[in-house]
């Protein structure tokens, strides 16, 4: 993710704020620990933007106080469209692993998904399946480099699983789309996976 143009004159002379680094404080901030900057997440997982930048710059660390524009940068450019602004509030779109009452729209899903995994957890994952783990649900790629790349965050070698998505809905599994790279699942039984590259 590129760093935010300001614009002429005096704001040339502001620092720049790392937006790696913000997507990851708003990452965690409306994913995992809302409390952790003493905000409070809505049933669906919004919290009004100000009181979201509020919160960040009471958190401090920032080069100079982030601003809505600041944080508006990440939600438009980001890669993986983590975040959504609509009527002044903002949610992270998937990931949570706090209890929320987020409705996702099922969909139905490319015929093959992907799941980038540590070796060391393969394994258990074939014989039992896919599950959320820490998380809500299971997050899984439309392609293996997306895959790789998510896969490559576990220590290890890196393998990556193949989902059958027909036959997972055929055995009862719901889809729903996170974004153009992300789709989400309760659960992928083992009989809908198989080991794709390693």
């Amino acid at each position: 993710m590129g760093r935010f143009e300001t614009g002429r004159g005096a704001r040339d002379r502001m620092p720049n704020v790392n937006y790696v680094s913000l997507s990851k404080a708003m990452s965690k901030a409306l994913r995992h620990q809302p409390g952790r900057i003493g905000i409070t997440l809505a049933p669906d997982g919004s919290v009004a933007l100000n009181e979201l930048i509020d919160a960040l710059n009471r958190r401090g660390g920032w080069p100079r106080e982030l601003t809505e524009a600041d944080v508006m940068q990440v939600v438009e450019h980001g890669t993986k469209q983590r975040f959504a602004v609509e009527d002044g509030r903002i949610r992270a779109r998937y990931g949570h692993s706090v209890p929320l009452a987020i409705a996702y729209e099922s969909a139905t899903p490319p015929p093959v998904l992907y799941h980038g995994t540590a070796a060391s957890s393969a394994e258990a994952i074939l014989k039992d399946g896919l599950l959320p783990m820490g998380r809500r649900v299971v997050h899984l790629s439309t392609d293996v480099e997306t895959a790789w790349q998510v896969g490559a965050r576990h220590k290890g070698r890196t393998v990556i699983l193949r989902v059958d998505t027909v036959r997972a809905a055929k055995e009862g599994v719901t889809f729903y789309r996170g974004n153009d790279s992300t789709w989400l699942a309760d659960r992928i039984p083992p009989t809908c996976l198989s080991v794709c590259a390693s």
